[in-house]
């Protein structure tokens, strides 16, 4: 049976999309809203969460940063979306890797780097281990680690449903929109297509990838400019713990009152804040350009 009956079109216009190859690593899907803007502007690299992609994550939040005068870079992880489908397995540092790589094959760099719970930790690496790329970094709806007993619990599901997914993803997915009683209408069917762009290999594994993360060992000796948009009802990421990574970076904390899933449906209380902590870092950021 179809997964939908309506075409999936996007529910609004996006920032246009290229793909940049990165020499070493592969060709990378990208929204650039500097592609046929020549202006100089700040350069904010937006990096998605799990089981998302780009545009399923930072849809809402790309004309307000383009309003507020930000080159708005939107990449699909591996795996994910239009992302890499590399023949190793998902490391979350690849990806760390691959939106270094692109910022310098476009000589974009050094430039703001906003990560969103998975993108959360690929920005930490990235502020790691690829400094010369982040001016600044803004961390949202992310922690330190998942190492939780119950958080482990659901990580070890991820074979299942990586081959539920392989099998048969169609069902799979149409079994989670059920459930999460999410209707077949022009409104959803984009998002029920760009999930099934999915690799389910590299998904599993990009959950267990989360499962071993744990920044705590060295995110406090990180030397960046940051900020946190604290999603302060969030039922996914404790808001304790997203306390803990401001502590952590000695970052200002922006309290957005939404939950994880919400960065979508309640972007007008969201984006505010966003773009609240995007100014806190632009003297940062503008040095660094200059």
């Amino acid at each position: 049976m179809p997964i939908s009956h309506y075409p999936p079109e996007p529910p609004i216009e996006f920032p246009p999309a290229r793909t940049v190859h990165v020499r070493g690593r592969g060709e990378f899907f990208l929204r650039d809203s500097g592609l046929f803007d020549s202006s100089s502007r700040l350069v904010v690299m937006l990096l998605h969460g799990w089981m998302a992609s780009a545009d399923l994550n930072w849809g809402a939040q790309y004309d307000d940063l383009i309003a507020a005068g930000y080159r708005v870079l939107a990449i699909d992880h591996r795996g994910h979306g239009r992302g890499l489908r590399p023949l190793t397995p998902f490391r979350l540092a690849d990806c760390a890797a691959d939106a270094a790589g692109v910022l310098r094959t476009l000589d974009l760099a050094p430039a703001i780097v906003v990560g969103y719970s998975m993108g959360g930790a690929i920005t930490q690496l990235i502020a790691r281990d690829h400094r010369d790329v982040a001016s600044a970094i803004v961390l949202s709806g992310t922690a330190q680690h998942w190492r939780e007993p119950e958080v482990q619990r659901t990580w070890k599901a991820m074979g299942a449903l990586g081959l539920a997914l392989s099998v048969a993803p169609a069902r799979t997915w149409n079994a989670g929109f059920r459930r999460m009683r999410l209707p077949d209408n022009p409104r959803t069917a984009f998002l029920r297509s760009e999930l099934l762009r999915h690799s389910a290999r590299d998904v599993a594994e990009a959950g267990r990838e989360l499962s071993r993360f744990d920044s705590r060992p060295w995110l406090s000796g990180v030397n960046v400019p940051a900020a946190v948009v604290l999603t302060s009802r969030d039922s996914a990421v404790p808001p304790g713990k997203q306390h803990e990574l401001a502590q952590a970076l000695g970052a200002r904390v922006f309290d957005a009152p939404i939950d994880h899933m919400q960065i979508v449906t309640r972007a007008r209380d969201y984006n505010p804040l966003l773009l609240q902590a995007l100014a806190s870092l632009r003297t940062h950021a503008d040095a660094q350009a200059a």
